[in-house]
């Protein structure tokens, strides 16, 4: 705590020492309003998104943004039942700018317009860059208990389970640290990455947004997401003043475990501060499958927080600190580990310091300091109240952007550092514990010739992992110091050829150094029926990856075509070895291990307007991973084979649905499909195909002051008995039975 105290008093104090030397800003106020009705539209959603401000439309459909520094800048509007909107904002002056925005209302949940300048000319979509966002409809439609279940139904993405709270998404075959989680930017900061029993430290229910970085901007947050970034955005840390006290209530009830879920969030001004409190709940029972209750499934989660920000013409300071709670329960093995199961309770406090500080400079213009804290606890608890295996981690981290301007060839980007310290247990094995730190460079940078839109980036990082102790261990040999270091680099192209035509390429050199537990593993894992054994020895993972898209955006289409290929030349993960551990024969070894691999497939998004008020849309997404066979596995198998598929690679999946939609309410059904997957590796179970029927309705409303939205999803309506691939318990229990889930929210 006394590190973090000080990093957050030394943000604060060089904020303070800066304001004398800040640069020219502007504010930007409008008006948003109904392109047909002339209406103003309340409840907007506005994001600044090169500088990360954001704010919402009053009840009049006004807003407005203070301190924002010269520039160039994407404004995006988003509201539900409209058309996104991304416009581009130049700012030279200290004038106040003031814009109208007129949106325009659509069946489409994900459609956008770039508007150019002032005019009202609509073309394609503002959509140029290789990242995504998840907002509004498709946010709330799709809200699901953990953040995996969230964000299953878009093409590429699956989810690694074991119960209902254990998910964390898998990207295009890509899982735990090939899939970097944030919350406002800020790591996560658990050990959902190590296990699959393990779940992720936060609930979506609060979240105004999810993104997706790909490509360059990945590497803002780290060299080893070849899978993307996923940054779920709850805003905690308040950047601008609203006009009034803000926010959002929230109910959801599931049937399926009967599960209830509570959320509220408020923004309460006193200008020039402004408090944020966010407070959430969630209960539920064991879930019901096809064939009947599934044991120890229950959960009890709760994720509060208090941010306070300092808003002033130089920039803006704040605070906020966080406690996540959760307590949930895995099923039991009744061919190994424990017959009733095993219990986990999970608790995280979380602080962090940000600032940001306007330069007066012409080519640097905006200076974010991020400092952050976080205290993480995990213990499984086996039968009799015992204790089997608890984790400790303790870290401490530090960043320093600076964002650019024209800068040589660059039109815009960002320079920063970053660093982390982390202090890591494990009691109840003979992992030794250890203190791991790294630090890292990197600069991403944009530019617009013409109608070829580029992205760049490039990321240096050093790690050193350290284990208290150096020993010679007759199970998985000399555990002693390692260091890593390399440099990573990507770059995007993306192609506008006009009348909503895209075509975009991106190439990334990734990363990642071994884990803590993918070196220095030792000891039974009870919660995942396994004994896992690291590897001191293991080389960093490299990996080469490359990505094809096409898009097509239009007013009543979108339509996206992607095929991906990755190489790695040491692709890091835990292989059944098939041999009974000697000390606890139940389980059997998983070891640590390193192989050449490649993963390749394609991907398709579309959504099509057929009607005035029907929407056809569908996903699809085909993944295949081999490794290839070392030399001694060769001569075991037969020189023929040369390759094995990778483990837990997902199967063929997507989806088809139909979407009727009017005046505020629609209502729909999505055929969910996935093939079998008889691609395994050694020792690893198949599974069968499926095909699941889901429901959607939503109604959207205003009374008064206040805009209301109330969902009703219907999942697997026929209650179908399937098996997920990445489930760790597929050969014992199935996926969830048919649940109604009933989402009711109010913006005020």
């Amino acid at each position: 705590m006394t590190r973090y105290l000080l990093l957050v008093s030394a943000t604060l104090l060089l904020t303070f020492l800066l304001q004398t030397a800040h640069g020219q800003s502007a504010a930007i106020s409008g008006m948003i309003q109904d392109t047909e009705s002339g209406e103003d539209v309340a409840f907007a959603y506005i994001h600044l998104e090169e500088i990360n401000r954001t704010t919402t439309s009053n009840n009049s459909g006004s807003f407005s943004f203070r301190n924002v520094p010269n520039g160039t800048y994407t404004l995006v509007v988003h509201r539900i039942g409209y058309v996104t909107q991304n416009r581009s904002i130049t700012v030279t002056t200290d004038d106040e700018i003031e814009i109208l925005i007129q949106l325009r209302s659509t069946i489409l949940t994900g459609q956008t317009v770039e508007v150019i300048a002032d005019s009202e000319i609509l073309v394609g979509s503002g959509m140029e860059h290789a990242s995504v966002k998840i907002t509004g409809d498709e946010l709330r439609q799709d809200l699901g208990t953990t953040l995996s279940e969230t964000l299953e139904s878009r093409a590429g993405f699956s989810q690694r389970t074991m119960g209902v709270a254990p998910g964390r998404p898998v990207i295009r075959g890509l899982g735990d640290l090939r899939v970097e989680i944030l919350q406002d930017g800020g790591k996560s900061s658990d050990v959902s990455w190590t296990s699959a029993d393990h779940a992720v430290s936060l609930d979506p229910s609060s979240a105004e947004e999810i993104q997706v970085a790909r490509g360059p901007a990945a590497f803002e947050y780290g060299a080893n997401a070849l899978g993307g970034v996923i940054n779920v955005v709850k805003n905690r840390i308040p950047n601008t003043v609203p006009t009034r006290t803000t926010g959002v209530l929230s109910a959801q009830g599931v049937t399926v475990n009967r599960g209830l879920t509570g959320a509220s969030s408020l923004n309460i001004p006193f200008d020039p501060v402004v408090v944020t409190l966010q407070l959430n709940g969630r209960t539920g029972q064991d879930f019901r499958a096809p064939g009947g209750r599934v044991t120890n499934t229950g959960i009890l989660s709760s994720d509060n927080a208090l941010g306070i920000g300092y808003i002033k013409p130089w920039g803006y300071a704040g605070l906020s600190g966080s406690m996540y709670y959760n307590e949930y329960g895995i099923p039991p093995n009744p061919d190994g580990g424990h017959a009733e199961g095993v219990n986990m309770e999970m608790v995280k406090y979380q602080g962090e310091g940000r600032s940001e500080v306007l330069l007066n400079h012409d080519t640097f213009n905006l200076l974010e300091l991020r400092g952050g804290f976080t205290s993480y606890h995990h213990a499984e608890i086996e039968d009799g109240g015992i204790v089997g295996t608890e984790y400790r981690m303790i870290s401490h981290s530090g960043s320093v952007k600076i964002r650019n301007q024209e800068w040589g060839f660059f039109e815009s980007g960002l320079i920063g550092i970053d660093s982390e310290l982390v202090d890591y247990s494990v009691f109840g094995s003979r992992t030794p514990n250890s203190t791991s730190g790294s630090a890292a460079v990197f600069a991403i940078q944009e530019i617009d010739l013409g109608d070829l839109h580029l992205e760049s980036g490039l990321r240096y990082e050093y790690h050193r992992f350290k284990p208290d102790q150096e020993r010679n261990s007759p199970v998985i040999g000399h555990v002693r110091e390692r260091t890593f270091q390399a440099l990573a680099s990507s770059i995007a192209a993306i192609y506008n050829f006009g009348n909503g035509y895209y075509l975009g390429t991106t190439l990334m050199h990734s990363f990642r150094p071994p884990s803590v537990e993918e070196l220095y593993s030792e000891g039974p894992h009870l919660a995942a029926y396994s004994y896992e054994v690291g590897n001191p020895d293991l080389s960093p993972e490299r990996a080469l990856g490359s990505e094809l898209f096409a898009r097509y955006r239009t007013d009543s289409a979108h339509i996206e075509f992607s095929a991906y290929y990755n190489y790695f030349n040491n692709y890091i993960h835990p292989q059944d070895t098939g041999e009974p551990n000697h000390r606890l024969p139940e389980f059997n070894n998983w070891q640590f291990v390193g192989a050449r691999a490649a993963m390749y497939g394609t991907e398709l998004d579309a959504e099509i307007q057929l009607q005035e008020n029907l929407v056809i849309d569908g996903t699809y997404t085909f993944t295949i991973g081999n490794r290839t066979l070392s030399d001694e596995e060769q001569e075991q198998a037969g020189l023929e084979q040369k390759k094995q598929p990778l483990p837990m690679i997902p199967p063929m999946e997507g989806g088809i649905g139909l979407r009727y939609a009017k005046s505020g309410f629609s209502i729909g059904g999505r055929l969910k499909f996935a093939a079998a997957q008889n691609r395994t590796a050694e020792f690893e179970s198949a599974t069968s195909g499926y095909t699941t029927v889901d429901l959607k309705g939503q109604y959207r409303f205003s009374i008064g002051n206040t805009f209301h939205t109330l969902t009703l999803n219907i999942r697997n309506l026929m209650n179908t008995e399937y098996y997920n691939h990445l489930s760790r318990i597929k050969e014992i229990f199935p996926e969830p039975g048919r649940s109604a889930d009933l989402l009711y929210r109010i913006y005020f």
